[in-house]
C-alpha cells in the first residue's frame, strides 16, 4: 500500500476536526492538554513559593485547606 506523505499540518488539522466529531471540543481540549509541555521553572517557582515554610508549615496548611468547603479555596 502506497499513501501519499502529506504535510503535518493537514494531518493535524484533520485530526482536531475527527476529535471535535467525536468526542466534542471540551474532551478534545482536555485530551490535548495532557500532552502540553507547559513553559517556565517549576522547581525554581516552588523554591520561591516555599521558601519561608517549613514540612510542618506546608502540612498545617493542606490540613486548613482540606477541612475548609471546596468554594472558599
Amino acid at each position: 500500500m502506497v499513501s501519499e506523505v502529506r504535510p503535518l499540518v493537514e494531518i493535524t488539522r484533520e485530526a482536531l476536526q475527527v476529535l471535535y466529531r467525536e468526542i466534542g471540543i471540551v474532551n478534545t481540549v482536555r485530551f490535548l492538554n495532557q500532552f502540553s509541555t507547559g513553559f517556565g521553572d517549576c522547581t525554581e517557582e516552588r523554591r520561591e513559593l516555599f521558601a519561608n515554610m517549613t514540612l510542618d508549615d506546608l502540612v498545617a496548611e493542606i490540613r486548613r485547606r482540606k477541612s475548609q468547603p471546596s468554594s472558599a479555596q
